[in-house]
């Protein structure tokens, strides 16, 4: 199939677009057998008792990170379902700033072998690969950087396929026609430019050759060795972590603490208006105004819930903070807190250990916890790259962005190299690796 044989429209609601078409694209394979069932025993309490194995870990492990991009497989964010869910909760919409402009690739004959989530923005908020320095230096020489157009899933800072074909399908044309299709898009919308953030590797790559700048970020994932449980990871661990760590686990849930895993039908309603309750009043000291909108959780528990695990702690009686996560086809998504009560190192533990219990649990090979946290590091968590491609229309903008992210890179990569050289894994399991 050549990029002549198939046509690039412009759609400005998910809705418009059948689930099927659509998810033959994003997620071109069906969850596979072997993909993780809800849990039936939620995890409670912290570990503590002695490291029962060694694993081999340490440079291979961090060496495997820098290199590893998260989505592979089915990835729960560009499903139609989510994207839906953002939209018709009206937290995704032109009033917010995020205007749909999806691009659909049909054939001749009207199916569909192509599509890209893309919006129409005008700020540049909920992205978290930030350009604001660019927006404000464009304004600076008299120019209008938005609106601008986001390829990527609106206030989710997940890795993953932006450039979405049908398998089968000539990639190399479609993906050629779909970034040709992104150019002329900015050009129609008299677009300042197009952001392809989060993409995966050989995505960024091809933006590339196409003309798009390259930049690179950071993140922190966890990544699964085999472990048979918690303390198994643990025992990989330096002496001085391990014993932090269960420090933080102990401490986090001394006050009468438990937690729950709620999956699929334990979703109710009852504990979405918990979970919002805690992400309205964490978000609105941190952002300022949180983005989603209560009746998006409904919409994913309903069409997703089997993908979605709260991870809820209860004290009292009544839960009193949370963390929400996807499950992907081999990694756990983590995405966003809140709480209500405010107790020392119950982030940690809902956010961060509790995801590693129910990764291991499931046989996950990864945990992704979000964006940025050099914190991360010390609970086991290693830097990894992250990638997104930038078209900039005005050529004067495009040079001096180009300068930039030439420095950049090399920045970001030799931080990553530190950090991976700082991790907390034992040195003789290391040293036995070399």
């Amino acid at each position: 199939m050549s990029a002549k044989e198939v046509v690039v429209r412009v759609i400005p609601a998910i809705g418009d677009i059948a689930a099927e078409g659509w998810d033959a694209c994003a997620n071109p394979s069906p969850v596979p057998a072997g993909a993780p069932a809800p849990p039936q025993v939620p995890v409670t309490g912290s570990a503590s008792s002695d490291p029962k194995s060694t694993h081999e870990h340490g440079r291979q492990v961090a060496r495997a990170a820098q290199s590893f991009s998260s989505a592979r497989g089915y990835n729960p964010f560009i499903s139609h379902a989510f994207l839906h869910a953002l939209e018709v909760s009206g937290s995704v919409a032109a009033r917010t700033g995020w205007q749909p402009q999806h691009l659909l690739a049909q054939t001749r004959e009207g199916t569909v072998v192509g599509a890209v989530p893309c919006y129409l923005k005008s700020h540049s908020r909920g992205e978290y690969v930030f350009d604001h320095g660019w927006a404000e230096a464009y304004a600076r020489a008299g120019g209008d950087y938005y609106p601008k157009l986001q390829v990527s899933v609106p206030f989710t800072p997940a890795s993953g396929a932006r450039l979405l074909v049908k398998s089968g399908t000539d990639c190399g044309a479609l993906h050629g026609a779909l970034a040709a299709g992104l150019v002329e898009l900015c050009r129609l919308r008299e677009a300042s430019s197009v952001h392809v953030t989060f993409a995966l590797p050989t995505e960024w790559d091809l933006l590339g050759d196409h003309g798009f700048l390259k930049r690179t970020d950071q993140q922190f994932h966890w990544h699964n060795a085999g472990y048979s449980s918690f303390d198994d990871f643990l025992s990989a661990l330096a002496a001085r972590k391990r014993k932090t760590i269960r420090r933080e686990r102990r401490d986090a849930l001394a006050p009468g603490i438990e937690v729950q895993w709620l999956v699929g039908s334990d979703l109710t309603e009852a504990a979405w208006d918990a979970f919002f309750a805690f992400y309205m009043e964490t978000g609105s000291r941190k952002w300022g105004r949180p983005y989603l909108t209560r009746s998006f959780y409904s919409l994913i528990g309903e069409a997703m819930g089997d993908r979605v695990l709260l991870i809820m702690a209860k004290r009292a009686g009544r839960f009193i903070a949370g963390a929400i996560n996807f499950i992907g086809c081999d990694t756990l998504y983590g995405r966003h807190w809140g709480a209500i009560e405010h107790h020392p190192f119950l982030h940690f533990e809902l956010c961060y250990y509790q995801a590693i219990d129910y990764a291991i649990a499931n046989k996950l090979a990864h945990v992704e916890a979000g964006a940025q946290g050099e914190h991360k590091l010390a609970r086991g968590y290693l830097p990894v790259t992250t990638y997104s491609a930038h078209h900039i229309a005005d050529p004067v903008l495009r040079r001096a962005i180009a300068d930039y992210l030439k420095r950049e890179r090399a920045y970001v990569d030799a931080v990553g190299h530190e950090l991976a050289e700082a991790a907390p894994f034992r040195k003789d399991l290391i040293a036995g690796e070399a």
